[in-house]
């Protein structure tokens, strides 16, 4: 089913390298008229984000700067699957490296595109339960952050009035609520 909407599409041509993506090009014929179009992609590594709950049910969150909008965002934990790291093995280093924090009960939640439009990669949300500080958080040399441990509580509000609008991250909240139906603890 939708196989008529698919472009046929040829080689992928080569554009810049950023260090953390890559721009491509694309050429493809349009699927009712054979037309000739050129796609710009961005081609990313896959990424994590981590909903990290505490026994008492605060969400480990942190505090960064994002210079796309020039400001410091609300977010849960995050970043990049390294070459050859398994999504799960990502996502506990992320929470580690970021916050100090980590579980031993872990369960991806989701899984979305975040722009198919035109990005190649994937986001892999994960649930990690009864989170606990084991030991310093280490960020990366680019990444200053600030930890925060927000009541689950308070979330909804959050999300609502817009405190948090990071899109990947509402999509992992959004997640826990289909999956239990609510935003709530499991």
């Amino acid at each position: 089913m939708g196989d008529d909407l698919a472009w046929r599409l040829g080689a992928r041509l080569p554009g810049h390298d950023y260090k953390v993506f890559r721009t491509a090009f694309v050429d493809g014929q349009h699927p009712p008229t054979g037309k000739a179009m050129r796609f710009s992609l961005i081609e990313a590594t896959d990424w994590v984000n981590i909903l990290a709950l505490t026994r008492d049910d605060r969400v480990v969150m942190i505090r960064q700067y994002r210079v796309g909008i020039d400001r410091v965002c609300l977010e849960i934990p995050g970043g990049m699957i390294d070459a050859g790291e398994e999504p799960l093995g990502a996502a506990a280093r992320e929470l580690a490296e970021e916050t100090g924090y980590t579980s031993r009960s872990w369960r991806q939640i989701g899984c979305v595109a975040p722009n198919p439009a035109i990005q190649n990669n994937r986001l892999f949300s994960f649930l990690a339960l009864d989170a606990e500080p084991t030991g310093a958080p280490r960020p990366e040399g680019n990444e200053v952050i600030a930890l925060e441990l927000v009541p689950l509580s308070e979330v909804r509000t959050l999300l609502r009035d817009g405190t948090i609008d990071h899109a990947l991250v509402i999509a992992a909240f959004a997640h826990v609520a289909f999956e239990l139906h609510d935003l709530r603890r499991p």
